[in-house]
């Protein structure tokens, strides 16, 4: 049994913009009910893909009242609490536990580029700081620009009980393999991308946290189900066919190519707020090439 149980399929939750690129409550419910009605079991509040760099604390405490109040007990909630700041990854941990997150999702400290020491120093006082909410780390060394490594992130699993889970979001699959060997047996593994879940799973982790799944969530949920049911060809054949689409989801900046294809089954526009920039003309051209054969 898991320390937590997350659900097999989390979706890290795009955050809908109008056209003057202001939160867009409005679309959110419709986005929030459209996961939990397609596979999701948990969703992501102020994760990357939610372009948390770009809220504000209000507007991502916003976001986590009104998911809550839309989905209720449908589906957990999630939220992105971490910062490259110990003492604001701190606070932002204990307002998303007081608002009513079910669990936390805690990123190694990008840009400072800190040591093992230093990693485990900052989860460590995170885990201290918040220690009846599960919490959930964050490895991407592709955004943070360092690895945590499978020892670290053993050790803390080992000493605090609630550090429950690692999305790992980095193509090494023997760091899976040790991670797997070394975390106690109740701490979930999540993939971080899409398009590693199937391997990711048969080296033993639990599930997926999503992009695809906004748009292609009953499929994701069955290929999970299918591994974990022992119908390991049907899941092959799913991973086979979603496969184009893992990959041309990020032929851009994330969450930019997955905007638009909510976008294009009438769910939210394909705003985002800058750096970000909305898909060009051409572009779009290219991504329905093969968005179309999913819809």
């Amino acid at each position: 049994m898991l320390r937590y149980d997350a659900g097999e399929v989390i979706t890290a939750m795009v955050t809908p913009m109008d056209k003057d690129r202001k939160v867009d409550y409005n679309g959110m419910e419709v986005l929030a009910k459209h996961l939990t009605d397609n596979g999701t079991d948990t969703i992501l509040v102020a994760g990357t893909t939610g372009e948390s760099p770009t809220l504000t604390f209000e507007e991502e405490l916003e976001l986590l009242n009104s998911v809550r109040a839309i989905v209720g007990k449908s589906a957990k909630i999630v939220m992105g609490a971490g910062s490259n700041c110990t003492a604001t990854a701190i606070t932002a941990s204990k307002k998303a536990a007081a608002a009513g997150a079910d669990a936390i999702l805690s990123v190694v400290p990008y840009y400072n580029k800190p040591s093992q020491r230093g990693m485990y120093e900052h989860f460590s006082s995170i885990a201290k700081a918040v220690k009846d909410v599960p919490l959930i780390l964050y490895n991407i060394p592709g955004r943070t620009g360092v690895n945590m490594l499978p020892d670290t992130v053993a050790k803390l699993a080992n000493e605090f009980d609630n550090i429950v889970a690692v999305k790992q979001s980095f193509p090494d699959m023997d760091i899976i393999t040790e991670l797997k060997s070394k975390l106690p047996q109740d701490v979930a593994i999540y993939c971080g991308d899409d398009s590693l879940t199937l391997p990711m799973l048969s080296l033993g982790a639990h599930g997926v946290i999503s992009v695809a799944s906004h748009v292609v969530g009953k499929e994701v949920k069955s290929m999970v189900r299918a591994f974990k049911e022992g119908r390991l060809e049907d899941a092959l054949k799913l991973h086979l066919h979603l496969a184009p689409l893992f990959k041309k989801l990020f032929m851009a900046p994330n969450p930019v190519p997955v905007k638009y294809a909510l976008s294009k089954v009438d769910i939210i526009g394909d705003y985002v707020r800058r750096p970000l920039v909305e898909l060009t003309e051409d572009e779009k051209i290219e991504f329905l090439k093969v968005f179309k054969n999913y819809i």
